[in-house]
This record gives C-alpha cells, structure tokens and sequence, in this order.
C-alpha cells in the first residue's frame, strides 16, 4: 500500500487558478439607485465603506493631495443620497481614487459612456491585440483581393 501524500498548504491549486479581475467594479445592487446622482453617492459610500483608512484621514490625505480644505463632513454630505447638491466634483473623486487605491469611482463613470478602466499595465497587451485583429482582418481582404485580381486576368 502507497503512503498517501499530503498536500503542502504552501503550493497552490494550479487548475484552479483564475486571472483577477481585469476590471474592478460596484456590485451593482450596493449602487443601484434612482438617479445618476444618487448612484454617485452609493458609490462613495461604498468606497470609503470599504477603505481601510477611517474617513478622517480620507479627508486629511484627500487636502493634502489637493492643497485644499476636505473634511469629514463633505466626505459625508457627497456619501448621502439626501444631500443631492453635494454631488463630489472630478477633481475630489480623482483625489478619493488615489488616497484610498479604489479605481471603481472612475470605472462606474466609465461604464456610462462604454468603456472600461484598467490598469496601465494593460494597454499594450491590448493595443498588441488591436493590431493583430487589425492585421487579420488585412489579410482577408487581401486574399480577397487577389481571388478577385486571378479571376480578373482570366
């Protein structure tokens, strides 16, 4: 009888390995919501929700970034669907994206318009992946192209 092996907890699950996310998004029941800017502020909230930095020190590193005055208060006021005039502005949700790490304010935006937010790292792979269809798509036509020049000279 063969000694039976035990798994070592250090080596991972090579077949059950899958890619992370190329994309980072809202779970879209925590963001849904009336209106646009009502989903704003849902996501807001869910962003500072799930920072591991408290919303104090959002706030201070958010100024600091900034060089201008974000307190607490107005990280609240742009968190509440009640306080529809205190939509966030771009310049402090760019700021809120780069202190807490969370790209999924800009992707929520991004989503509205057909797009998609990914990290830099991407986009040559994608731009690589462009060209090849690109190309592809050339070949064909030059294939048929010539199909129809042979068919020409006939």
């Amino acid at each position: 009888m063969a000694a039976r092996r035990h798994k070592d907890p250090r080596q991972g699950d090579l077949l059950g390995w899958e890619p992370p996310a190329l994309v980072e998004r809202y779970d879209e029941r925590r963001v849904r919501a009336g209106s646009l800017r009502g989903q704003i502020a849902r996501a807001v909230a869910e962003t500072l929700t799930d920072s591991e930095l408290g919303r104090d020190e959002i706030a201070r590193r958010m100024s600091d970034y900034l060089g201008e005055d974000v307190s607490r208060s107005m990280l609240d006021a742009y968190a509440s669907q009640a306080k529809e005039d205190h939509t966030i502005s771009y310049v402090r949700l760019v700021a809120l994206v780069e202190v807490t790490g969370d790209p999924r304010p800009l992707q929520l935006a991004a989503e509205l318009t057909g797009r998609a937010v990914i990290e830099g790292r991407y986009v040559h792979a994608i731009r690589a992946e462009m060209i090849r269809e690109k190309r592809e798509e050339l070949d064909r036509e030059e294939r048929t192209a010539r199909r129809l020049w042979k068919g020409a000279r006939r």
